[in-house]
């Protein structure tokens, strides 16, 4: 009875939303001018906004010092450099302020050991650039295997999402004369063979899905032109999700497949298998992905339960199925359960070595790596690796030629570390730490839990100082996600640490439901117009902070971006009662437009979507952008996105901020001309914004007088 009660509340308020009266949310819009990403008359604005904002915070004495701080530490040359098998050796990517696009480099891992490597560059993407006149952002390699001396580039064009992709040869560290190039375009692609990939992109002006992501995968031979390609599957423009994608696993015993994953929805996917003659469709759930390969099996991480083998395997689970008998059998595969979490644990992620898996776990939101392995009976065992308790834990990289694994170690007061681990002897041991970069022995670490509105109890991490006195005065940072399946850890925040904790400060990270922590269902739980809970999470680990007198409304501010953006969207409109500082970064706000908006239609299986009648309704009641009322009391926010966000896009903060100066609220809001989905495309930029950040909680949540203290 009580679905039946909701459903008829938004069908109801769907009917006046549709004749327009004024006592729903205001569904005006006055401000589509500034969608246009590159617009004149929205890049007047944008500059104007960001010259309004220089003034405020750039001119606080607080600001310069944060500033250096954070640029000091983005460029610092005893960072931890984070590492990738290939090759034989290892690979890294690098910035600093002589190398500001970043080189590609080198070494062993004999000298990565030690205290000083020696690195061989083998791009630099500055020289790339310079030359080329180009504003080249790096995005990653895809190398062929074995071998894997071929490479494809993906460079983007000052951070966005779409690039070009080009082969590279890194044992010459030259362009592959005559190799594989393609233009920029948002694109997926796999190497069936040295001399063959698999590209999905749009072919021609307009093959593309209504979120703007391809659908139609052609085999590409070398020195043969792009026009000439040949299709060997299409999907639907009227596809959801991320766009059809290729990929290619390779095992350590030589065993290859190339598949094809085609989205249905945000997280419904076809999984089909190409073979010699045909691209065949697997009997595998819709939610779940396809991760890797051991010894001729191929591995399931699944986000729904899974029939067909000895016993139904649980959402959540890792299983497997022969690859050999998939081949012949698509259609009537028979999976093997390889770990099934229980109630409070989850799988973040599964890899393969030469004839072992990884799995990183996490209990109760605190991490362990388990080896596993296949008797001869088909039964799996599985055997921890000695790592550190309490922090957050993840795999790297793996060797497919051997047994060995790189793995990550971190925490809110463990700096970040490298562990190398011999899956076959189950062992690891640190190879690499990082710097400290604040006093890690003024602050403690608790993990709390609230109360939620029904009755959900939800984990909190907070990270604050020894002997805090409990009378509400305590300046504290609220962060969360709530969303798309993504967990929130545990992890070394050298900005947090230096910039806020170091300060004073208290730092609060929230489990709300819509992430991962606790499996699938936790994310469900929130989908589409069940997602208030997920808002009601959140703020009942605020109520929870000021109840126990952590903190005040005065003192407390929250953060979030991209979907935690719309978080902090949707907890300054319902409860800016219990904030004084709102940090929405690169946010989704105007609900009711989101899936016109960039690639916002790819998510309409988590939002929900306005061609459905009660979904436009919950989507109107929750919506920012449509819920701002002049004359509220908010607190200032400081809104943040970047121009060349080609997945989020501006658009949305833009017409937020808009709204609200026609409303005479007070905020402040910030444009970085480049950088993609994030803060920037380098470290500069990066600092600049984080130093924007920082210098905004300590106005909003510190005494005036306060000063920064390096």
């Amino acid at each position: 009875m009580r679905h039946l009660i909701r459903s008829s509340r938004y069908a109801l308020l769907a009917v006046v939303l549709a004749c327009g009266q004024s006592d729903g949310p205001d569904i005006s819009d006055n401000f589509q001018w500034l969608e246009s990403m590159h617009g004149d008359s929205a890049m007047a604005w944008v500059q104007t906004e960001n010259a309004r904002t220089a003034t405020v915070l750039e001119a606080d004495p607080r600001y310069a010092s944060i500033y250096k701080a954070a640029l000091d530490m983005a460029q610092a040359e005893d960072r931890l450099p984070y590492v990738s098998f290939l090759g034989g050796e290892l690979y890294n990517f690098w910035q600093d302020s002589a190398h500001v696009r970043g080189i590609w480099r080198r070494t062993t891992l004999a000298s990565y050991r030690s205290a000083s490597p020696a690195w061989t560059t083998v791009l630099d993407i500055d020289s790339l650039a310079r030359a080329e006149n180009a504003n080249w952002v790096w995005q990653g390699s895809d190398c062929a295997r074995p071998g894997e001396r071929r490479c494809l580039l993906m460079l983007s064009d000052g951070g966005e999402d779409a690039n070009t992709v080009r082969e590279f040869d890194v044992v010459s560290r030259t362009f592959v004369t005559d190799g594989f190039v393609l233009p920029k375009g948002k694109q997926r692609l796999a190497w069936v063979s040295l001399d063959t990939i698999l590209v999905s992109r749009e072919w021609e002006a307009g093959e593309v899905t209504t979120s703007g992501y391809p659908f139609i995968v052609k085999r590409l031979a070398r020195g043969q032109a792009l026009a000439d390609a040949v299709e060997i599957y299409r999907g639907s423009a009227t596809d959801g999700g991320y766009g059809v994608s290729p990929a290619t696993l390779v095992d350590a015993k030589g065993n290859r497949a190339t598949f094809i994953d085609r989205p249905l929805s945000t997280f419904e996917s076809e999984k089909h298998l190409v073979r010699a003659t045909d691209v065949a469709q697997l009997s595998i759930p819709r939610k779940a992905g396809i991760v890797d390969m051991v010894d001729g099996r191929v591995l399931v991480q699944l986000s729904a339960e899974w029939t067909g083998g000895a016993a139904p395997i649980p959402a959540g689970a890792v299983a497997v199925f022969d690859l050999a008998a998939a081949l012949r059998e698509p259609g009537t595969l028979v999976p093997e359960v390889v770990f099934a979490p229980g109630p409070r644990e989850s799988v973040a992620g599964v890899s393969a070595t030469r004839d072992r898996l990884l799995l990183s776990i996490y209990q109760n939101v605190r991490g362990t790596v388990l080896v596993a392995s296949r008797a001869a009976d088909g039964t799996w065992t599985r055997t921890p690796l000695p790592l550190p308790e309490n922090v957050s834990t993840g795999v790297i990289d793996t060797d497919i030629t051997g047994n060995q694994a790189l793995v990550s170690v971190t925490g809110f007061l463990t700096p970040s570390s490298v562990w190398l681990a011999d899956a076959s002897a189950a062992t690891a041991a640190e190879i690499k730490t990082m710097a400290p970069r604040f006093d890690a022995t003024r602050s403690v670490v608790e993990q709390r839990e609230a109360t939620s509105k029904d009755g959900t109890k939800v984990p909190y991490f907070i990270v604050h100082p020894q002997g805090m006195v409990r009378d509400g005065s305590n300046p504290t940072i609220l962060y969360a996600y709530g969303g798309f399946e993504a967990s929130m850890t545990p992890r070394y925040d050298a900005d947090v640490g230096k910039l806020w904790l170091e300060q004073g400060g208290v730092y609060v990270m929230a489990n709300i439901r819509g992430g991962g922590e606790f499996g699938p269902a936790w994310h469900e739980a929130g989908l589409k117009t069940k997602r208030q809970v997920i808002y009601d999470d959140f703020a009942a680990v605020a109520e929870d902070l000021i109840a126990t007198e952590v903190t005040s409304p005065r003192r407390l501010g929250i953060q979030g971006g991209s979907n935690g953006g719309l978080l902090m969207g949707v907890q300054f409109t319902q409860r800016p009662d219990l904030w004084n500082a709102v940090d929405i970064q690169v946010p989704l706000l105007d609900m009711l437009r989101f899936e016109q908006i960039q690639a916002g239609a790819s998510w309409v299986g988590e939002y929900g979507s306005v061609s459905v009648p009660e979904e436009r309704a919950f989507l109107a009641s929750i919506s920012p952008y449509h819920n701002l009322r002049a004359g509220t009391k908010y607190p200032e926010p400081l809104i943040w996105t970047t121009t060349k966000d080609d997945r989020v896009g501006p658009q949305h903060a833009r017409k937020f901020a808009a709204k609200m100066s026609a409303m005479g609220l007070p905020y402040l809001f910030h444009e970085v001309i480049e950088g993609g989905h994030g803060a920037g495309a380098n470290a500069a930029q990066q600092a600049h914004t984080t130093a924007l950040e920082f210098t905004y909680f300590a106005r909003q949540l510190m005494d005036p007088e306060k000063q920064f203290v390096p």
